[in-house]
């Protein structure tokens, strides 16, 4: 799994190797990475730049060694600047290329090294910035990614069904993660936060991780090409 060095990416790998799973997290941050994996055994850890295409080669072949693999989540990803206007060509090209066109290539990558016939569950982390606009907090570039991620999620859900291999996108709310760094100390923004939630506050610390493990075990096993949704009701207004 990629992006596992921080937030939500470093609780989806810890649930997973909870679950039994050997989890070969990748990010940037291997120090965190190393310092998870002392923590949780079945951790794995890889740096890796999920941008650069020498890198996920070695990722996918690092993680196939001992067997094909049976779960890949795209987690990596960032946010971008929230005014359009001050966005450039240059940041907003290369969110595209982190969160959604690094994804892809993971994507074909790991269903390219499957043997005949191998059952495997590919989850891409979207958001609910990609279903309705949040603004003044999102951002064009990230919103874009991450609404192309849904799509992209239900092209390959129908292109490799019949191989196997299931596709589905996990889209979390509002959660308190280094990401939306002041988003919940801020009372201004916890408000409003609060106001837009049905259940009237954001996610709290492992309430993702259980419908991610839902989505990569047997539990799901009819389940392709949909869009699961924990956002406390968020989107449903």
């Amino acid at each position: 799994m990629t992006g596992a060095s921080s937030g939500l990416g470093e609780g989806f790998a810890r649930t997973l190797a909870e679950a039994g799973a050997t989890v070969h997290a990748a990010a940037r941050r291997v120090d965190r990475l190393e310092a998870l994996a002392a923590e949780v055994p079945g951790i794995v850890p890889v740096a890796c730049d999920v941008t650069d295409p020498a890198a996920r080669r070695e990722l996918v072949e690092q993680a196939s060694s001992a067997g094909p693999i049976d779960v890949l989540v795209n987690n990596a990803g960032r946010p971008g600047p929230p005014d359009a206007l001050a966005e450039s060509d240059e940041e907003f090209t290369s969110l595209l290329e982190l969160n959604l066109t690094a994804g892809f290539h993971l994507a074909v990558g790991v269903v390219d090294s499957l043997p005949d016939g191998h059952r495997s569950s590919i989850i891409n982390v979207s958001s609910v910035v990609g279903l309705v606009s949040t603004a003044p907090i999102g951002g064009a570039g990230y919103a874009a990614s991450k609404a192309a991620v849904i799509g992209l999620t239900r092209e390959l859900a129908g292109q490799w069904g019949r191989r196997g291999v299931r596709v589905n996108a996990l889209v979390p709310g509002w959660f308190d993660t280094e990401m939306t760094d002041g988003l919940f100390t801020n009372e201004k923004s916890a408000t409003w936060v609060r106001r837009g939630t049905m259940l009237n506050r954001g996610g709290a610390t492992g309430e993702v991780d259980a419908p991610l493990l839902f989505l990569a075990s047997d539990a799901s096993s009819y389940m392709t090409g949909q869009v699961l949704v924990v956002d406390g009701g968020w989107t449903a207004r």
